[in-house]
């Protein structure tokens, strides 16, 4: 018997997403984020949201569209513009109720305690810094053999659901990566009670290892709750070798975000449809850009 079929559409997953919970999104700043599931969240009623990140434009646009209660991040960056300027334009004006800044050792360790299923997990980092008098919430444990040292208990990040984004998957949820990075997104998945990966292309099993090793299959069908085939999804992230990161695209929209007017110009031409019309609207702007 052959594993079940995991092929969902963008909607069936937002479908199983609500309000209120805890939500990961995987990859790294500018750097393949699943941002054709962002704009689904975006598109939807969903609201309330604990999003948990090493934050790009997911953060932002979530956070312009107030859709996060709280949110747990260790930076939210576009590379090569070193702050992401809705998130910059959120914390100054407070428009995230609660915000939780960690260290990025924290953040992995967060991940990782929830993936082993523990409640905490000790570490180093952190003590005696500002992590600590700004995350009140942060305790320390004492450890039980001769040395006693101390050491941050950071909590698990048990996640409701994470949103991933690879190169390759099959219908079953194994996936691959053929970049330079994994990004913990095996992390995020396991982190998670359900997991979504959307990708650039499905491709039957022995698929997945014609263009690299078998290493680079990261996240197996147990991980995984769906899959969702999404070409070009993680625009305008990078998700290499597939493309790079969109620049031009890039310095549109932090050029966009600083005027009201040309904010919901951008809004309306690119966010106001599905995904498809989004598509559409960025191979037009592109168009424009060779002109």
């Amino acid at each position: 018997m052959n594993p079940r079929s995991k092929l969902m559409s963008i909607d069936d997953v937002v479908g199983r997403l609500e309000s209120g919970m805890t939500i990961g999104i995987g990859g790294w700043g500018p750097r393949r984020k699943p941002m054709a599931l962002v704009r689904a969240i975006l598109r939807s009623d969903l609201t309330d949201l604990t999003i948990v990140s090493w934050g790009g434009a997911d953060v932002g646009l979530l956070a312009d569209a107030g859709k996060i209660r709280k949110l747990v991040y260790a930076f939210v960056s576009l590379d090569s513009i070193p702050l992401e300027p809705l998130f910059v334009r959120a914390r100054q004006e407070g428009t995230i109720p609660e915000i939780a800044e960690w260290d990025e050792g924290m953040f992995f360790t967060g991940l990782k305690a929830a993936a082993e299923r523990m409640p905490f997990l000790p570490m180093r980092g952190g003590l005696g810094s500002d992590v600590m008098v700004n995350n009140p919430d942060l305790k320390t444990v004492q450890s039980p053999y001769d040395d006693g040292e101390t050491f941050v208990a950071v909590p698990a990040l048990r996640l409701d659901a994470a949103l991933v984004h690879m190169n390759r998957a099959d219908a079953h949820g194994n996936a691959t990566y053929l970049g330079p990075d994994p990004y913990f997104d095996d992390l995020f998945c396991m982190a998670a009670d359900q997991a979504f990966v959307s990708c650039e292309q499905v491709v039957d099993t022995a698929g997945l290892t014609v263009d690299t090793p078998v290493q680079r299959v990261l996240l197996n069908r147990m991980m995984v709750s769906g899959v969702v085939e999404t070409p070009n999804g993680a625009h305008f992230t990078t998700c290499t070798p597939d493309y790079e990161r969109d620049e031009a695209f890039q310095r549109h929209y932090a050029a966009a975000t600083a005027d009201p007017e040309q904010w919901a110009a951008f809004k309306e031409r690119f966010l106001s449809g599905d995904e498809e019309a989004y598509q559409a609207a960025v191979a037009d702007f592109a168009k424009e850009a060779t002109r």
